[in-house]
């Protein structure tokens, strides 16, 4: 029989292993966190938002700005008007489609109120009311 006893090959291994794992340095690399730092002002008072713009786009084209139609080359202009405004002041833009609506219509629409910086833009429902 010429079977090989492993268990004192087995012992060594693991000897060398503990002797490498605690003579090898730890290694570490510092993260650095920002952390808050406390303050002694008061936080900023919240601005009462202002009362939405609600689009709605018809299935002829028709667009209406709060219930009164508007035709698409005064558009641009109320947008601007709109757009001047700093971000907490300015609007939320909602607009609702007819299910008939032609995508051209609201892609004028979006494109003009990008062109005049509105940013708070939203999607409502038809028949939602807001």
């Amino acid at each position: 029989m010429a079977d090989i006893n492993v268990t004192p090959l087995v012992d060594v291994m693991l000897v060398l292993l503990i002797i490498f794992m605690v003579t090898v340095p730890p290694t570490s690399y510092p993260i650095e966190v920002d952390l808050p730092q406390p303050s002694t002002n008061p936080p900023p008072t919240p601005v009462d938002p202002p009362e939405p713009i609600r689009l709605r786009i018809d299935a002829g084209g028709t667009v209406s700005w709060n219930g009164s139609p508007t035709p698409m080359s005064t558009l641009q202009s109320q947008f601007e008007v709109e757009g001047e405004r700093e971000l907490a002041r300015q609007p939320t833009l909602e607009i609702e489609t007819d299910k008939d609506a032609e995508y051209e219509v609201l892609a004028k629409v979006l494109s003009r109120a990008k062109n005049a910086n509105l940013v708070k833009i939203s999607f409502v429902q038809p028949g939602s009311g807001g």
